[in-house]
């Protein structure tokens, strides 16, 4: 198998780190790694914040249900349609900005780093508490945020292949049930 591919299996949301923190140059390299992401006519959206600080750290976690982590560092990836490249990004932006954080996700795996998306936008209830702590003015949308630091858990490598998602040259209907899974999130 290509180097590359196992480490899209070696890819795994860690949820419990050790103490040690995250160099500001490791946290630069999965910065450019993030801006290297594809995005649409070149427009370029996003913005970073990075948080090393033990109290943001603290108050982010006491406010959002879902990330509650013991992580060192923390990327929170924003879009801002005022500083894009162009007006692609009106209607891109959150592929964009998802690009950028799937590439923080794998280069934090290809520097032994762990790593887990968690996600802020669209939930108001999520938005404007990240928005208030890291003083985000109004018009910068945080889309998502990437715990960062030394796994203190290991995972296998895996996939989530499933053969009956697949369809070649059009879509085929199933006779398989669709389930209404995690519906207290589709709000």
């Amino acid at each position: 198998m290509l180097e590359s591919i196992q480490l899209f299996l070696r890819r795994r949301s860690i949820r419990h780190y050790q103490a040690q923190p995250v160099s500001t140059e490791i946290l630069e390299m999965l910065l450019q790694a993030g801006m290297a992401a594809p995005t649409a006519c070149n427009s370029q959206p996003w913005e970073f914040i990075v948080i090393t600080e033990e109290e943001k750290l603290d108050a982010l976690r006491a406010k959002l249900k879902f990330a509650r982590y013991n992580a060192p560092a923390a990327i929170v990836v924003c879009g801002n349609l005022k500083i894009a490249h162009n007006s692609a990004a009106q209607h891109f932006w959150i592929q964009d900005c998802s690009a950028a954080i799937e590439n923080i996700l794998l280069a934090a795996t290809a520097l032994g780093l762990g790593s887990v998306w968690i996600g802020i936008y669209p939930l108001p209830s999520v938005i404007k508490p990240v928005q208030e702590i890291l003083n985000i003015p109004e018009e910068v949308t945080p889309l998502g945020m990437v715990y960062v630091g030394y796994p203190a858990e290991e995972k296998s490598p895996h996939t989530k292949h499933d053969a009956h998602r697949i369809h070649w040259q059009e879509y085929e209907p199933r006779k398989r049930r669709v389930k209404k899974k995690n519906a207290k999130y589709a709000e």
